[in-house]
């Protein structure tokens, strides 16, 4: 039984670890960073083994939501470090003049940010969206139409401070 179970978790990692990995690399922007994500992803899924039904969902929710406290932990360290060097004192719109998508991402709520980073991230399709995170499809096109909207708004008045 234990021999069967680890040769499934053995066939498991190879199958999607590269994957996995790849689109924390994506979304962290650092190679080291994007696989402590996606192994303690995989180490965190083997904690729960027997009792985790979708592998696949488990796993990349798991990674959207140490990516998430990633870019949290770098802001905060940004912060830190503006305030150290009084940039902000120098530069109060920095941020604004140079908008990025990964931090608009961010700050998007969970029920939209999750679907943004499965399906434009991750390349899953809408019904597998739907399946990993429990939402009907409806409502999983529904959130990446507002996240979209959100993304766009917020892009634009970054862009043009003046709306």
């Amino acid at each position: 039984m234990k021999r069967s179970r680890d040769r499934a978790a053995s066939e498991l990692f190879a199958a999607l670890y590269p994957r996995l990995a790849g689109w924390c690399r994506r979304l962290v922007d650092d190679d080291e960073t994007a696989h402590e994500i996606a192994s303690e992803a995989f180490t965190r899924l083997w904690a729960r083994w027997t009792s985790v039904e979708e592998p696949r969902g488990f796993l990349y929710v798991t990674a959207a939501n140490l990516v998430r406290d990633h870019w949290r932990k770098m802001e905060r360290e940004r912060k830190a470090m503006r305030r150290a060097t009084s940039e902000a004192a120098l530069r109060p719109h920095a941020e604004q003049s140079d908008p990025s998508v990964r931090l608009l991402v961010q700050s998007l709520p969970e029920r939209l940010r999750v679907p943004i980073l499965l399906h434009y991230y991750a390349d899953m399709p809408i019904r597998e969206v739907s399946v990993l995170t429990g939402r009907k499809e409806g409502t999983v096109k529904a959130d990446l139409h507002a996240a979209r909207e959100l993304l766009r708004v917020h892009l634009r008045r970054s862009l043009d401070p003046t709306l």
